[in-house]
């Protein structure tokens, strides 16, 4: 498993793959996106930081019904051949073959890796590279958690929160930085020492959802003056009445946290468009947050940024929905255009 011309994964790099993939595809299971299709070495992608994520989320999107599946037949999961279609018990057989991959170097073929495993050869499964790098006892433990995984019976193989028990003891150099143990440069610094930021943009770097609440909540809706608001007469009726009301409830539910009531207000206050207000669309990005829905979040976000393109919160904002999505570059990218923004107006 190289990184790099003549390098290769150290143990403690594959053991900490190892186990990020698992708690990564438990999340998924608990948010009800148990079919990760097609799961293999090439769904793993590296970060700025060295370190490992799942990628391919669209795959889970688009194939719920359990049909789709692309990889070599000879590391598909036996129901798949037998029945055409995955299970969620799937995911963990695939997670098994990555497991065999990460002590290898290798992709190998599950029933040749099973056939080692019986006959008490395993020791012809580890990569060469690895030599003393691990205890036996270790190498033992994920021989056998991987042999759990490829069982043929479904049932008979563990769930993803069980792996993530039986993984983290494990870790080795737990301390280490993953840039360090992958070998590769690290240019990036906290974003702290590189940019000075406010209350609302700390509270966007660190996801800290119940500050950003606590704040949104302090300025109230000082932003909005000098939003453009143009009305005519006629506007004035009970319409508008009925508007005003909408974001009314909406704000005494955003104070009372009840985000999802909040989102139902907001929504009827902006579908109205008898009138814009960045702050609500603001509040409704954090509701959008808190309720797990960062894609929508970021859409508000981002047309709260259009209606004030001055307005450092909504870049904060935007960066906040970026690093929930996983878009870490872009996330502080844009923390850093909101800052330069807090700057400007403090000029001015």
């Amino acid at each position: 498993m190289g990184v790099g011309e003549n390098q290769h994964m150290k143990w403690a790099m594959r053991l900490r793959v190892a186990l990020f993939l698992a708690q990564a595809l438990e999340y998924c299971s608990c948010r009800g996106r148990a079919l990760y299709h097609d799961l293999n070495a090439y769904r793993i992608l590296f970060d700025q930081d060295g370190n490992p994520r799942l990628s391919s989320f669209g795959l889970m999107k688009n194939s719920r019904d359990g049909k789709s599946y692309s990889t070599n037949l000879a590391f598909a999961p036996p129901e798949y051949l037998r029945t055409g279609r995955v299970i969620p018990e799937s995911v963990v057989y695939s997670f098994g073959t990555l497991l065999l991959d990460l002590l290898s170097g290798k992709h190998i073929p599950p029933s040749h890796a099973l056939d080692l495993i019986r006959g008490k050869n395993f020791l012809m499964l580890m990569d060469s590279c690895l030599e003393g790098q691990f205890s036996n006892d270790d190498g033992t433990e994920i021989v056998r958690l991987a042999s759990r995984c490829l069982q043929y019976e479904p049932r008979e193989r563990p769930n993803m929160k069980s792996l993530v028990t039986a993984l983290t003891p494990l870790q080795k150099e737990t301390e280490v930085p993953s840039h360090v143990l992958m070998g590769i440069s690290h240019e990036t610094t906290s974003l702290k020492h590189t940019m000075s930021l406010t209350p609302l943009g700390e509270a966007c770097s660190r996801m800290d959802l119940t500050a950003i609440h606590e704040i949104l909540e302090e300025i109230g809706y000082k932003d909005d003056e000098g939003t453009a608001n143009e009305l005519s007469f006629q506007m004035w009726t009970d319409k508008i009445q009925e508007t005003l009301n909408s974001k009314k409830s909406g704000d005494t539910a955003f104070r009372a946290k009840d985000f999802g009531t909040a989102i139902e207000c907001y929504t009827h206050f902006i579908d109205s468009e008898t009138m814009v207000s960045p702050t609500v669309l603001a509040r409704r990005c954090l509701c959008y947050m808190m309720n797990d829905m960062p894609q929508e979040a970021l859409g508000d976000a981002m047309q709260a940024q259009v209606i004030s393109p001055e307005w450092p919160a909504a870049f904060y904002l935007q960066a906040a929905a970026l690093f929930s999505l996983g878009m870490d570059n872009d996330a502080k990218e844009t923390l850093k255009d909101g800052t330069n923004l807090e700057a400007k107006s403090h000029r001015n």
